[in-house]
């Protein structure tokens, strides 16, 4: 078929269509990572952030843009998971922001809405990198505003949109020392070009396939499932403690509003305020939609003053006691959930119950369950933050591929104000909440140990490789224990004791150090562990070893030396 406009109808087909073929290449865009590690995430993570985006559009049959554009943003906003995933929900919300307003488009339109796309993307990353996802949505879409005039049709601009993109993406090994090194294109690049693969199919007549949706849910994506009510969770005699999770979408009505110098903030002061005293409220705007979260006890007095602005088009309320003590999402949240009253909390996240134990030891309040190839979502961290009644709540990703997430989260979160630390490691976490101490009663005293902490802090960790590759000069074949210091890859041999080894002599100044935290995961052996002690006794009898028993997937050790 051949289409001169795309009305809401078909964009929905085309983001299906388009999510399908991700999911279907997932695996190939996984592998297509530069360190030979067994964590490759990018195309799971871009599957999960489309995928919020077909949820929350599943039930909507419409062929107005505007109907579909606003959930389909704000779906894939929270559903945006790694760093792949929320520069993918970027590109979405600039396209659907030069979309929301149509009824349907033309060629030229579309043009102008993709040039938003690119602009909100690149002002979403702080410091943009070329060779990457960026670059081939970028020069795709220069390439198609070049070619496309008033008598293209939409199928012309996404030829040329996919024609630009697959040779973006062949050139990234060349933008990219680390890639052409590793021999890799960008797995980033190399999703958003299956996506457009599968918008092309659609265009060609291909009828959209929803069963992999199925798939996708049994995968944990965000295409959830409602769960059953436990009535025993609030009896005939119990007492409302938590008061009720109130959710609701709301159209302003002009008869009630001036749309145009509506203000998000009037409502959350309103949620804020005597009447009211919500918390964990989250409120976002978008043209005449407005979305909000709030914890109360008197959910009829928040939509009383709500219809001063507008009408509802979905309400969700939910007695907290069904909530108390279950696990939050997909991502399985342990949390202390007593409504105590924090002027300070901590949310990490981890993986390993040796860890998860040891940082809860520590006073981290909330644990996300993540890291390698589990990067929580952007909801996921707005659900943890939720869980918490905290004046100021301070993150740590630990994981450069989480950062994203969460910061977009912290964005979002109107009911505490959020920090997030830029925490790569779990050791460099580790080291930071050593230095815990809220006695300054200073924010920006207490985050600045934690910074300080981690910038005194050598963090490695030893893996397996996958592939027989080249990375920093380091030959590589497939089944070698690798060590990575400080995200760079710098050894690789066949006994993994030896690569610990040499890979604590690479850190700098080691001769200076004192202390060295060893984190064992699951694959460690008592006997093995024992045989580390001694070897490091031995070469390195300067620093003060203390082991901790992870419990970790991937990485058989990580450490941490100061």
């Amino acid at each position: 078929m051949v289409l001169k406009t795309l009305n809401g109808k078909d964009f929905k087909s085309l983001v299906v269509s388009g999510a399908k073929c991700l999911r279907d290449n997932m695996d190939e865009v996984n592998n297509l990572n530069v360190f030979p590690v067994p964590d490759g995430d990018t195309g799971t993570n871009m599957c999960h952030t489309i995928e919020g985006g077909i949820a929350a559009v599943m039930g909507i049959d419409s062929e107005l843009l505007s109907d579909i554009c606003k959930p389909l943003s704000s779906g894939m906003l929270l559903g945006a998971r790694g760093n792949s995933g929320v520069i993918l929900s970027q590109i979405f919300r600039g396209i659907c922001k030069g979309l929301q307003s149509k009824k349907q488009v033309n060629a030229v339109d579309l043009v102008k809405a993709y040039e938003l796309g690119v602009k909100q993307a690149y002002g979403a990353v702080v410091t943009p990198v070329e060779g990457t996802i960026l670059t081939v949505f970028r020069e795709a879409t220069e390439y198609a505003a070049s070619k496309v005039d008033f008598t293209s049709s939409i199928n012309d601009f996404f030829h040329y949109h996919l024609e630009e993109a697959v040779r973006s993406l062949n050139n990234t090994i060349n933008l990219l020392p680390v890639l052409k090194e590793a021999g890799v294109i960008d797995s980033g690049g190399a999703g958003y070009v299956y996506i457009v693969k599968g918008f092309i199919k659609y265009l060609e007549g291909e009828e959209v396939d929803f069963s992999f949706l199925d798939v996708a849910s049994k995968s944990g994506s965000s295409l959830s499932q409602s769960a059953d009510v436990d009535f025993n969770a609030f009896g005939p005699d119990d007492e409302l403690k938590f008061g009720y999770c109130t959710e609701f979408i709301l159209r302003l009505q002009n008869s009630k509003v001036d749309i145009e110098k509506f203000d998000i903030q009037d409502v959350i002061d309103i949620l804020n305020g005597d009447d009211i005293k919500g918390d964990s409220i989250v409120a976002l705007s978008d043209d005449s939609v407005v979305k909000v979260h709030v914890h109360t006890k008197d959910p009829g007095k928040v939509l009383d003053h709500m219809r001063k602005f507008g009408e509802f088009l979905t309400i969700k309320i939910e007695n907290m006691a069904l909530q108390h003590n279950e696990q939050i999402g997909d991502s399985e949240l342990e949390e202390v959930r007593s409504r105590e009253h924090y002027k300070y909390a901590l949310v990490a996240v981890a993986s390993g119950e040796g860890i998860k134990q040891q940082f809860k030891e520590f006073g981290v309040n909330v644990i996300i369950d993540g890291g390698q190839s589990m990067n929580p979502s952007t909801e996921d961290f707005i659900k943890a933050f939720k869980s918490l009644d905290a004046e100021n709540i301070i993150v740590f990703p630990n994981n450069k591929n989480i950062i994203m997430a969460a910061k977009q989260a912290a964005t979002l979160y109107k009911g505490s104000n959020v920090v997030v630390i830029n925490s790569t490691s779990i050791p460099q976490c580790y080291s930071a909440l050593t230095m815990l101490d809220y006695s300054s009663d200073d924010l920006t005293i207490i985050v600045g140990n934690f910074k300080q902490a981690i910038d005194n802090v050598s963090s490695g960790e030893i893996t397996t490789s996958i592939r027989r590759t080249t990375v920093n000069k380091v030959i590589i074949n497939k089944g070698d224990y690798i060590g990575i210091l400080d995200g760079k890859l710098l050894v690789a041999s066949r006994n993994r004791l030896y690569a610990f080894r040499r890979l604590l002599s690479k850190v700098k100044g080691i001769k200076q150090k004192e202390v060295l935290i060893v984190i064992c995961g699951k694959n460690v052996t008592e006997k093995e562990k024992e045989k580390l002690q001694e070897q490091i006794s031995f070469y390195f009898p300067y620093l003060e070893m203390g082991i901790i028993d992870g419990g970790q997937d991937i990485y058989d050790y990580l450490f941490s030396v100061e």
